[in-house]
This record gives C-alpha cells, structure tokens and sequence, in this order.
C-alpha cells in the first residue's frame, strides 16, 4: 500500500492513511442519502432509486443555496418553469454531496449564488485542488431575458420557427464537469435543460435538452460498459428508441472534428425535445438526470485509490487538452453562455480543468494502453451490445 502510494502526489498520500484509519464500511456499501425536493429521504444506490415524499413543503435546507424564484412561487409548482428549477436544485445538491462523501472531508464545495440584471441568476459550486477531485463544478442556471441575435441565428439554423430578431426567453439547467485527480478515474460531463421562448404573436416554443458523457484517460471497458448499460435502462423505460438514437446523437455531437476523434466514449446526449408531451419530455429527463451518481460514483470508487506515476499524469493533461479544444471551439452550451447578455464568464468556464498540456505532434506508442484509447476515440464501439 505504501509504494503504490509513493507514485502519487501528497494529496493523496494524505487520503489513502485518513481513508485507513476511518475503515472501509463507509465505502463498500455506500448509499447516498438524498437531497430531496420535499421534506423526504432519498436513497440512491447503483441497483435504483428510492424515494418517500412527506410533505409539499420545501426545505431549503436541502438545496446548495436559496433557489433563484421566490420560494413561495416555487411551492405553487404550477407550471414547468417551477417544476425544471425544482428539478435542477435537487440533482445539483444530490451530486454535490455523493462527491463530498468520498473526497477528503477537508475539502467542500465553494457556494457562490449570483444573480444577474438581465434576468434570473444561478448557483455555482465548485471544488478545487481536492484530493479526490482536482476540480468539480456542479452549476444551476435560472435566466430569464431577451434572446440575442447571435443566439437566436443559432437556434434558427438548428430549425427553429423564430422571427429574425430578439425574442424573450427562459431558460433553467443543471450542468457538471468533474476533473478527477487520479487519472485512473474518468472525468464526467452531464448537463440537463429547458427552454422556452415567446414570439411577437404571443405563442410559445418550449424544448428540453441534455446528456451525460465519459472521458477516460484509461480505458477499462467494464467502466464503459457499467456507465452506458445505466444510461441504456433509464432510456428504456420511456422508449427503447431513445437509447440508440441519442447514443449515436453523443458520438456525432461530441467528435473533435480539427482532430478526427471524440472527446470520450460517449454516453447520450439530446435537443430539442418537444414531445411526446410536455410531461413525458419531463419525466424522461429527470430520468436520465436521476441516473448520473449510479453511473458515475462507483467508477471513482473503484479507481480513486490506483497506482500512477509521471507518464500517466502527462497522459492526463494531454487529453484534458482535448477536453478544452472542444468546449472552446465546438461546444454549443459554451457558445449560447457567451453570447448571452449579462453572462457570468465564470460558471460558464467552469467546465475548464485547472491543468492541461499541448505537446507538438505527441503521438502515443502503438499497442500501448494510451493508443488503445485513442482507437477507440476514433472509431466509437457499441458498449451494451
């Protein structure tokens, strides 16, 4: 235990003797306690979800922060602006907490809740330079405004019925990137939103979008397999269609194209959801929202103690590099943020690791485990079939 120890840095020295004195039952059968919309206990484990409602009530105490809309508005939950937000806090504080349960109890979320003069505000909550995690962000946006044109272009040309000009919005989501220390354990990204925008006629246009995705540094196919076969039931349960389809969505999406290979192994990823209903469109992205700890935590519980040393490292900051190269140049949320008046640059960057590197025509030796990854990342696999 102590040599696999000495090829990491003193961070998690630090957590592999705190982790052995605190004993291992904490970890083995971990649940995660909820973080409920109402007064209720919410238990998660990687076999489902269980949940005990008691009461309408709020409790703020379970939330990050305060939420943005008045919370007497928000216990009316009568309409789906309501219900998004409520949505949105529950799975930002529920995520929140899996990770602090199994990052050294020095280390916590920052909470900082802002507002904007445009409209709405968010809350951003952000670790930094853990032991576990070198950096995890965990963002909810509520806004509200007037949609730019650059903005209002983009969706235009996605197939949007809009007028050429600003129209007014809503929009409410949740999004998380989480850049782990080990480079054992892959980052994961997920982020899950509603829009709505109102055209001079009066009427009103409303989508859902979202998705949750893996990037490994290492691959280990039984990861991969775990996080898409999670992905695939929640899909399932609404229409065996949704998982194949939005799965190819994720590969397409997410392919670096100056580089001819994707950002990670997939997972799903959707816009523009408009139907079947409004409330089947909900469900089944609360769905998916529900399904990101039990896909996501027992992957760094598995990895977060593995040996690594220099090589590995600077595995990890080249390919975090390709992380950054998409989200800068390609990524569609990053580019609706900026151009967003009032934009908080910040939350919206949060997605960025605190360390990358770029080496001139780095190209990993054949047959290694770092070209193993690349083959993948360049011809995206079937993982539940």
């Amino acid at each position: 235990m102590i040599g696999r120890a000495l090829l990491k840095n003193w961070h998690s020295l630090r957590y592999v003797i705190h982790e052995y004195y605190k004993g291992e039952s904490k970890i083995r059968g971990l649940k995660y306690i909820g973080i409920g919309i109402f007064t209720t206990v919410t238990v998660y484990s990687a076999s489902g979800i269980t949940v005990s409602a008691a009461s309408n009530e709020l409790d703020m105490k379970k939330f990050m922060a305060e939420p943005i809309t008045d919370i007497k508005e928000l216990e009316k939950k009568n309409d789906m602006r309501k219900r998004m937000e409520l949505l949105i806090m529950k799975i930002q504080a529920d995520f929140c907490k899996a990770l602090e349960s199994i990052e050294d109890p020095d280390y916590r979320f920052k909470v900082d809740r802002w507002t904007r003069n445009e409209g709405g505000g968010g809350i951003t909550c952000v670790l930094q330079d853990g032991v576990v995690f070198e950096k995890a962000g965990v963002n909810i946006a509520v806004v509200t405004g007037k949609l730019p044109l650059d903005a209002v272009q983009q969706m235009r040309a996605r197939g949007k019925n809009m007028q050429e000009e600003s129209v007014p919005f809503f929009a409410a989501g949740v999004s998380a990137v989480i850049h782990p220390r080990n480079p054992m354990v892959p980052t994961i990204h997920f982020n899950y939103r509603y829009f709505e925008v109102e055209n001079q006629d009066g009427s009103v246009q409303w989508w859902f979008g979202g998705g949750t995705d893996l990037t490994p540094y290492y691959l280990d196919e039984n990861d991969v397999k775990h996080f898409h076969g999670t992905l695939k039931v929640a899909c399932d349960k609404h229409d065996p269609s949704y998982y194949p389809k939005y799965k190819k969505w994720c590969d397409d999406y997410f392919l670096i194209k100056h580089r001819g290979e994707c950002r990670g192994v997939g997972g799903i990823f959707f816009d523009d959801i408009d139907g079947p209903t409004q409330e089947k469109a909900f469900q089944f992205v609360q769905s998916c929202a529900e399904t990101v700890i039990p896909s996501y935590i027992p992957l760094v519980e598995k990895h977060k103690n593995d040996a690594y040393g220099y090589s590995e490292r600077e595995w990890q900051l080249l390919r975090r590099g390709r992380y950054v190269e998409f989200n800068l140049i390609y990524d569609r949320g990053t580019k609706f943020g900026l151009y967003t008046p009032g934009a908080r640059y910040e939350s919206i960057l949060m997605s960025l690791p605190l360390s990358a590197k770029w080496q001139y025509m780095h190209e990993p030796k054949p047959d290694s485990k770092e070209a193993k990854l690349v083959d993948v990342l360049r011809n995206p696999k079937d993982w539940v079939n």
